[in-house]
């Protein structure tokens, strides 16, 4: 198997929003489709805080991605007609620059000495890779979980930079409730006696703070109402049950889950990303949403959510989609009747992939691309 992924090594120094900066970075991304000749089909994802580059499989990787239903021939991201791209996000550990990446100046990872990352460092190292693949104007932005604050930075950031955009259980800001589950997540890591001040090596990471926080942040991820019906009250058979332990089914479903997750994701990118969407509102140094989303040029944009989502509420979408709508841009807004919380855009696909699929269908031909390349 070859590897889909590439690689956008940048010389030109980035300068943080709170400080510091990078003078060269890499960011890894995948595509799939073909960009037209006149590069006007091209179509950009910013992920959520987890997910590498790999959204969807290829002849080059045919390992399913992490949003495979989603992103191909035919499917409601259509590569048959757009050229999609997939980021994986500045200081994440996935093939970016991050707090795991090695300091040129050290030789070591960099860790707690990468610079504080925001959101908007992310969305401005994004744009890069649009430049270096000599893309002018985005096609479509979408921007799922995170993905939704950090193309938000990004229309700020390029006005101009895209005809339409999709948000997809975003939100502008983080509210309290987020931001008191991934403090704690943040806190469990820190406390670990294996985190060591980020001094950890691979051998020897703070497994149980990885863990413990992937499980706290799965509750926040789903809704009681998909837990209850998924599990209810049946025991668990899968380990083995201690004094305190696991009892329950969805205790053990936890903790295999959780367990996937340590090793996979470094826990100084975890922590870097996890703040960065703390850190972000939108309407920093504008009276409202409103007021901080004018002078973006869109012909059209649709946000979607899911009822059920505690993390990223659906009155949070409603505010972008009232926002983008009040400065005159076409724009609809649909909350969908999921009962998988935040995750439904990942898994419900029922719901989310015709509401989806209906739009760019619509984009396409407004564009003038739904014909485009056909015999």
């Amino acid at each position: 198997m070859t590897d889909a992924t590439l690689y956008m090594h940048d010389n030109t120094p980035l300068e943080f929003k709170r400080g510091g900066r990078l003078d060269e970075f890499t960011i890894a991304y995948e595509t799939w489709g073909t960009l037209n000749q006149d590069k006007s089909n091209a179509a950009l994802i910013l992920t959520g805080l987890s997910p590498s580059a790999h959204a969807a499989s290829s002849p080059e990787d045919p390992s399913p991605g992490w949003w495979e239903p989603m992103v191909g021939p035919g499917l409601p991201i259509d590569t048959d007609r757009f050229f999609v791209i997939s980021l994986n996000s500045l200081g994440s550990c996935k093939g970016s620059t991050g707090p795991a990446s090695i300091c040129p100046a050290t030789g070591q990872p960099w860790r707690l000495d990468f610079p504080d990352l925001s959101v908007e460092d992310i969305a401005a190292a994004s744009s890069r890779v649009v430049t270096h693949l000599g893309i002018t104007q985005l096609c479509l932005l979408v921007g799922p979980s995170m993905g939704g604050m950090s193309t938000l930075a990004y229309l700020q950031q390029n006005p101009q930079g895209a005809r339409h955009y999709l948000n997809i259980s975003g939100a502008h800001k983080a509210e309290p409730f987020s931001i008191a589950i991934r403090s704690l997540q943040r806190e469990l890591i820190v406390s670990d006696p294996q985190w060591r001040d980020g001094q950890y090596d691979d051998r020897d990471w703070p497994e149980k703070g990885m863990r413990m926080a992937r499980k706290l942040g799965m509750l926040s991820y789903r809704s009681a109402e998909e837990w209850r019906g998924r599990f209810g009250r049946r025991e668990q058979n899968y380990f083995p049950t201690e004094t305190f332990g696991m009892n329950y089914e969805v205790e053990s479903y936890l903790e295999a889950a959780a367990r996937r997750f340590v090793g996979s994701f470094d826990p100084c990118s975890y922590l870097y990303l996890s703040r960065s969407m703390d850190w972000f509102d939108a309407t920093e140094n504008h009276p409202n949403l409103t007021s901080a989303l004018k002078g973006i040029e869109l012909q059209s944009s649709y946000v979607l959510g899911a009822k059920t989502d505690i993390l990223f509420p659906p009155y949070q979408q409603e505010a972008i989609a009232n926002a983008l709508s009040e400065n005159g841009i076409k724009t609809a807004c649909s909350i969908l009747p999921s009962i998988m919380g935040h995750d439904a855009f990942l898994v419900d696909h029922d719901h989310f992939g015709p509401n989806i699929a209906a739009y760019l269908q619509r984009v396409l031909h407004e564009d003038g691309l739904d014909h485009q390349g056909d015999a």
